[in-house]
């Protein structure tokens, strides 16, 4: 689960990790009111949506106007910028062309910046220990610096067994070329974020740019944070701050039927019990020459209710033009799975291609119902056979 800028900042804050002040906003009149609070100076009004590169982004009934951050220097130009972003539509590399409506900002105070760096933490799976990342190339996308001078980027790992000690927070503050009194600030940052990181369960944080004021102080000007869903029954207070907005719809339904789906871009719509079979499904897909339309794993225990709700989810997506379904019937026989395709179609009235493959227990009565159902479901005998039929398929229908 992702949050907004400012809710992160709150949460940070509340571990001694500095950030700027600044208050949400949900109209102009309430843009204004934060503008007078914070003395009505310098501050930056930031769009919140759950896409990066929003100061870059461009609005779209004004592609040629400014993006969603915006620094304002009185109360006159945090009204006329508060009224040019709630409402609209903006667009940046992360939203797509479809772009994401602004619904709240984020009045801060403006802040004397001195150097830009980026720092993040996450868990890295390869050693499993959390880590910190750290680079001097602060404000760019940490993928650009990685790919253009790896040797900038700083990785710092945690053991387990010990927990962050002072000399992690100093290896970072060294290794971005802090010195003196910002030494000191830069160590508090990274020890308050590591016990943020830990206590609330997140799966990552990335505070880029991370910046060092005129005065020496280390401060995070931007907090993108996200949370390990599995953990979240043990913070109430964080669920809470769930923008159902800000996320799709498709994946909100599939979410209530204890279904794992995720839309891509691509026209073949996948049904897969296991997420490693799902990955396989859709890369083989893309082997013979198609796109996969989504991810959508229905678990072990698939029902005939869960499999229609996940039909009815991957036909929700009008980009769909075929449909493969590919189950192995290991704690679930191939037969039930079969009725449950089987009542789901009916029920659904596919109109696209369907091709399913079975395998597994019970798998020669699965096909036998497949066969008998008077359906136009075109059965596979493999993997390979499966993506060949449905793109063969979906290429004929159109």
């Amino acid at each position: 689960m992702n949050i907004h800028e400012y809710q992160g900042k709150q949460l940070l804050a509340k571990y001694g990790v500095a950030v700027p002040k600044g208050h949400v906003a949900y109209t102009v009149d309430e843009a204004v009111k934060a503008a007078e609070t914070l003395g009505g100076g310098l501050c930056v009004v930031k769009s919140q949506i759950h896409a990066g590169g929003r100061g870059a982004g461009r609005f779209k009934d004004k592609p040629e106007g400014k993006g969603g951050v915006r620094v304002s220097k009185s109360v006159a130009e945090v009204k006329e910028n508060a009224e040019e972003m709630l409402g609209h539509i903006l667009i940046t590399k992360q939203t797509g062309p479809a772009g994401k409506e602004v619904k709240r900002l984020y009045v801060e105070e403006g802040c004397d910046i001195a150097r830009e760096l980026y720092l993040g933490m996450l868990l890295d799976r390869e050693t499993s220990q959390l880590t910190f990342m750290a680079s001097t190339e602060g404000g760019m996308e940490i993928e650009e610096v990685a790919h253009a001078t790896p040797e900038k980027i700083i990785k710092v790992a945690i053991d387990p067994a010990t927990g962050i000690m002072p000399f992690h927070a100093r290896k970072i503050a060294f290794g971005l070329g802090l010195e003196g009194a910002q030494i000191k600030s830069a160590s508090k940052f990274i020890m308050a974020l590591y016990k943020a990181f830990t206590d609330l369960d997140c799966s990552m944080v990335e505070i880029n740019p991370l910046v060092v004021t005129g005065a020496g102080d280390v401060i995070a000007l931007d907090a993108k944070v996200g949370f390990d869903d599995n953990a979240l029954y043990r913070h109430p207070d964080v669920e809470e701050m769930r923008d159902e907005d800000e996320e799709d719809p498709a994946e909100l339904e599939a979410a209530k039927h204890e279904l794992n789906y995720i839309k891509l871009d691509g026209k073949i719509g996948c049904m897969v019990n296991g997420a490693g079979l799902a990955m396989a499904t859709m890369d083989i897909i893309k082997l013979y020459g198609s796109d996969p339309a989504n991810f959508l794993d229905v678990g072990g225990g698939a029902t005939k209710e869960r499999v229609t709700e996940a039909f009815k989810i991957i036909l929700g997506d009008p980009n769909v033009e075929g449909i493969l379904v590919n189950i192995f019937g290991g704690i679930m026989r191939c037969d039930v799975i079969a009725e449950g395709v089987v009542a789901a179609a009916k029920e659904v009235n596919i109109s696209v291609p369907l091709v399913v493959r079975l395998e597994g227990t019970n798998v020669e009565k699965g096909k036998e119902i497949l066969a008998a159902s008077g359906l136009a479901i075109t059965s596979a005998n493999n993997l390979s056979d499966a993506a060949e039929k449905i793109v063969k398929a979906v290429k004929e229908a159109s």
